[in-house]
């Protein structure tokens, strides 16, 4: 019996990095699509947020080595923030 495709969804997205280093986010403005995940990651020695300022997204406290991922899933520009260090600002842009 033929399997039908209707109702599977996409292929998975690609995966991207943003690092968080120095007091930064590397890179600082990120373009993916839809259904790619973002993952950033600290390698500072502190916790440090992504929070989106729309309030789209807020990873909470990501621990020194620790990494926290979103699956973008909306298209538009997100700036966000580091809620414990408001210097610390970045953009995700999905398309």
């Amino acid at each position: 019996m033929a399997m039908s495709r209707a109702g599977v969804s996409e292929a998975a997205g690609t995966t991207y990095q943003i690092v968080i280093e120095q007091m930064r986010f590397n890179p600082p403005v990120l373009t993916v699509h839809r259904g790619d995940r973002v993952v950033w990651v600290n390698k500072d020695m502190f916790p440090h947020t992504a929070t989106g300022m729309s309030k789209a997204f807020d990873s909470r406290e990501i621990a020194p080595n620790a990494s926290w991922s979103y699956v973008a899933r909306q298209t538009g520009s997100y700036p966000y923030m580091c809620t414990l260090h408001a210097t610390m600002r970045g953009t995700l842009i999905v398309q």
